[in-house]
């Protein structure tokens, strides 16, 4: 019988797995930072982890009790920002902050309110096209979007929100010369992984469906 390990099987498999129970399952996502319209048409910004794409539909959990959610309830137009790996200290810094008031109880030990979220981050507002809320001018990446639909969880606990996207906005320099595609090599979001923030590493390879080389 040949034994002998064939050359694609993987060299690096555990001899064996434990059991945990982790606090949290943010295993990897991209950050996004949310601008949204509040009630007295002013703005919030907002960070955020949980967002995965279908096509051009982006799917958003959001805590129930925030400024974002309580925002998208009843104004449907968001900007989806993407930051790059260097802007994670912006993003930090908005964090510990909250647009709703008075705070929330959950959020009372840990989050102080602040109206004016852009400042507070030392961000730039910047025009969006087709809805109102502004995009982020820093952020190599902004997605005007739309909610098609919001709706809570299997828990309660949070909103699972999806926005159909109107419109992308990219820097140039991520963009691949006379195409409408983003260039993985210069493109790195900023990546969310169990509450430490990444880049990604090197190219590994591509999917065959991939239109850039």
């Amino acid at each position: 019988m040949n034994t002998a390990t064939p050359s694609n099987a993987p060299t690096d498999v555990p001899s064996e797995h434990v059991t945990i129970t982790p606090s949290i399952l943010y295993f990897g996502t991209p950050v996004a930072l949310l601008s949204t319209e509040n009630e007295d048409g002013s703005f919030n910004l907002a960070p955020m982890s949980s967002a995965w794409a279908l096509g051009h539909v982006i799917v958003l959990g959001l805590g129930t009790e925030g400024q974002t959610a309580h925002n998208l309830r009843s104004r449907r137009d968001l900007v989806v920002n993407l930051p790059a790996p260097a802007q994670w200290p912006a993003v930090e810094r908005l964090a510990p902050l909250t647009g709703r008031t008075p705070v929330p109880v959950d959020k009372r030990a840990s989050f102080r309110f602040e109206p004016d979220k852009f400042a507070a981050a030392g961000l730039r507002p910047q025009p969006s096209v087709l809805v109102r809320p502004p995009r982020v001018a820093e952020c190599p990446m902004q997605l005007e979007a739309r909610v098609a639909r919001a709706r809570p969880d299997a828990s309660g606990e949070f909103l699972v929100v999806e926005a159909r996207v109107l419109k992308v906005h990219a820097d140039p320099r991520i963009v691949v010369t006379g195409s409408q595609h983003i260039d993985p090599a210069a493109w790195s979001p900023l990546v969310y992984n169990f509450r430490h923030y990444f880049g990604l590493g090197p190219e590994l390879g591509h999917t065959f469906r991939s239109q850039t080389a």
